[in-house]
């Protein structure tokens, strides 16, 4: 059984995502988290897994908490991906940059990058796959989307702390709009973050970390056909040093991966990036 949990703090309420677990030794049962969903006020649908989004009982105490706000914040949330998706596909960084900035107004900077970034350039890729799209547009789309992510690196600024993360995709992998995301967003969190999001030999990466000793390494991978350049790449950083490593990004959300001995992350939004690298 899958619900949502809440939790006062102050005088807010913090929702989780629980499930029951039977212990058939103890006769029990138990509440797992399956994923913590942030401020009440804040939650909306696109927040739940997929695999519990469209659960009754979920919905029903979602619609809970302030149903005039969610909806209000759902209806922003679709009309911001919607004019971005135009204004990528049309080459139009300006109007691009504007998106941004109004939808930030309401929400933050992980959001923008979670709840409507990401969900569009997947859609972007998905209508080329199905020739809704030409190649051509795919690209400009995708290099209008880069250009945007620099720039909202430029508008925000951290203090740094001592933690440097190394961000990197495996030989072969030409697409790193998600490194530049993450950069973006630890360096926002103070992290030092160096950024090699594009596909370089495995000795290059494996001098960059003799050599600047990064506290964790985060390997982006978005095409599946790269899956086993990952995890490659992984044994050779695992034979030669003693660091946590980090996989996440659009291949791995795949039903059947190969064994990759680091920890893999699934349906994670932006701001569970630093706890998991705390935990690391």
């Amino acid at each position: 059984m899958v619900y949502i949990r809440s939790k006062k703090v102050k005088s807010d309420q913090y929702l989780y995502l629980v499930k029951s677990v039977w212990n058939s030794k103890k006769s029990t049962s138990k509440q797992e988290i399956i994923k913590y969903l942030g401020k009440a006020s804040e939650v909306v649908k696109d927040d739940i897994p997929v695999d519990y989004r469209d659960d009754p009982k979920v919905l029903s105490v979602l619609a809970s908490f302030n149903p005039k706000d969610i909806r209000k914040r759902e209806d922003a949330s679709k009309k911001s991906k919607k004019q971005l998706y135009k204004k990528l596909t049309d080459g139009n960084i300006q109007e691009c940059v504007k998106i941004f900035e109004e939808y930030v107004k309401i929400f933050n900077t992980s959001d923008f990058f979670d709840k409507i970034l990401k969900p569009v350039m997947y859609q972007i890729g998905e209508d080329w796959a199905n020739n809704k799209i030409s190649i051509a547009t795919e690209h400009v789309a995708s290099n209008i989307a880069l250009t945007l992510v620099k720039i909202i690196m430029d508008k925000v600024s951290g203090s740094r702390n001592k933690e440097k993360i190394l961000i990197c995709v495996p030989l072969g992998e030409e697409h790193h709009l998600g490194c530049d995301v993450l950069e973006t967003y630890l360096s926002i969190k103070g992290y030092k973050v160096y950024n090699i999001g594009t596909s370089i030999p495995t000795e290059s990466i494996l001098t960059f970390i003799e050599n600047d000793k990064p506290d964790a390494v985060l390997i982006s991978i978005t095409i599946e056909d790269n899956l086993l350049a990952g995890q490659r790449l992984v044994k050779k950083i695992k034979d030669q040093y003693k660091i946590p490593i980090v996989i996440g990004g659009r291949a791995v959300q795949a039903e059947k991966i190969p064994k990759l001995d680091a920890q893999i992350i699934r349906d994670t939004c932006l701001e569970d990036i630093p706890k998991i690298l705390r935990k690391l």
